[in-house]
Parts: C-alpha cells; sequence; structure tokens
C-alpha cells in the first residue's frame, strides 16, 4: 500500500507545473507558482532559486534582490532560530560546541553559511552591485 502525504505531493505539484509553465514561455504563471510554492514549503530552495533564475533573464535586480532577502530569511529561521530547540539549556550548549569547535564567533555567529544561505549571499552582492551600476548610468 503507498501512503500519499498531502503537503509533499501538494508542493512538488506546483512546482511541476511552474517548471512546464517556464517551458512553455509563460513566465507570469510561472512566477505565480513558484510564489504559491514558496507559500507552501518556505524550506524548499527550489522555487528560490528557479524565481532567481527567471529574474536574472529578466534583467530585474529588484525583484531579483527581493527574493534573495526573502530565501536569506526564511532560511535563517529555519538553520539559525533557537525557536526551533525546545530547551534554553540545549540551545546554550549547542553555541557553546559551535564556539569551541570554531564554527562560530564569539557572539554565536555562524563562520560558515550552510547552503543555499552561503551562495544566496553572495548573489546578493552581485545583484546590489548590478543595481547601483544602473542607477549610476540613469
Amino acid at each position: 500500500m503507498k501512503i500519499i502525504h498531502s503537503n509533499t505531493d501538494a508542493g512538488d505539484g506546483w512546482q511541476q507545473q511552474a517548471m512546464q509553465m517556464e517551458k512553455d514561455g509563460d513566465l507570469q504563471k510561472a512566477i505565480a507558482l513558484y510564489r504559491q510554492s514558496i507559500k507552501n514549503s518556505p524550506s524548499n530552495a527550489l522555487p528560490y532559486n528557479r524565481l532567481l533564475i527567471i529574474f536574472r533573464k529578466e534583467k530585474e535586480y529588484k525583484k531579483e534582490l527581493a527574493v534573495i532577502n526573502a530565501g536569506i530569511k526564511a532560511f535563517q529561521n529555519l538553520y539559525y532560530s533557537s525557536k526551533h530547540a525546545g530547551n534554553k539549556k540545549i540551545t546554550q550548549l549547542s553555541k557553546a560546541i559551535l564556539r569551541s569547535t570554531g564554527l562560530s564567533d564569539k557572539k554565536g555567529n555562524p563562520l560558515f553559511l550552510r547552503e543555499p544561505l552561503g551562495r544566496w549571499n553572495r548573489r546578493r552582492q552581485v545583484v546590489e552591485k548590478k543595481l547601483k551600476q544602473q542607477a549610476a548610468q540613469a
């Protein structure tokens, strides 16, 4: 007997539909479906990445930057939020271990970013530079 999880399949359905729309050249519908996929599953990097690609191809850097910032915020909350740890003592011990192993600074901030955060931070720098260049040309 096969068990179907509605949340997973719904997210995959949105993404598959969006990818097909993107291939067919209907970018507005694809963008709407990717945004719906993000609402349904904010911890899935695929719709963020596809939106970044679409906006990069269309040279819509402000929209690309907005998606990057939203993705970074969502994944930072997922990876580094103390809300997910149910116990304050566990959170303190985790931070102490990270500091002692050299994976975080004295304040507890991570020195190495998990993917896709590292890639998105680098892309944000590129997009901000392009926006400055556009502003200087205008």
